[in-house]
């Protein structure tokens, strides 16, 4: 088998159903998520040196990474089908589970803070902005095309993990994260 074809030599790339240019919104939103993908993978190499400190983290950054072809599957189909969409609401609500857990065992948090601490914390805050980008574009995609909603759910949630996720890569190893000096209190409070 070649790794290449030369049917898109010309610009254009195959999507379910039909052919769209290398530049479209929607090659753009799942493309997002393949580079997501790739900075999870890197996160997870990251785990090797510390695995049992972070088996949890990397088991779970494992199977969103199974989760984000998924996301780029369902975005892939040129026509709404609802019948074969792999990304369902169970996926959000079981990030949030996560996010609960990682979160009760994270040093309390009132501030801003910077990304960074650990090389581990560092790629999951990079996991998280591009998360927010691929969020975005899926975002416009929806507004020009039906898409599978729970995708967009699914991304939403994912970011708020890989924050939750850094900040416990950096209490596990005992860096402290760093708040961004003019940041007003802005978390813990009841509105």
């Amino acid at each position: 088998m070649n790794l290449y074809t030369r049917t898109g030599d010309a610009g254009q790339t195959s999507i379910i159903g039909g052919r769209v240019d290398k530049d479209d919104v929607r090659i753009e939103a799942y493309g997002t998520i393949d580079e997501l993908n790739s900075f999870v993978g890197q996160a997870v190499s990251l785990m090797d040196t510390n695995s049992g400190v972070f088996a949890d983290l990397k088991e779970e950054l494992l199977q969103i990474q199974h989760e984000l072809f998924d996301c780029g599957s369902d975005l892939a189909y040129a026509r709404l089908n609802e019948d074969r969409y792999k990304v369902g609401a169970e996926l959000a609500e079981r990030l949030e589970t996560w996010i609960d857990r990682l979160e009760q065992n994270n040093p309390p948090l009132e501030k801003f803070i910077l990304p960074g601490g650990t090389s581990l914390a560092a790629i999951l805050h990079v996991c998280r902005t591009v998360c927010r980008r691929a969020e975005r574009r899926a975002v416009t995609l929806g507004h020009q095309h039906e898409v599978n909603p729970e995708v967009l759910t699914y991304l939403n949630r994912l970011s708020d993990y890989f924050f939750a996720a850094a900040r416990t890569a950096n209490a596990r190893m005992h860096v402290q994260d760093t708040e961004y000096v003019r940041s007003a209190k802005v978390f813990g409070r009841k509105s």
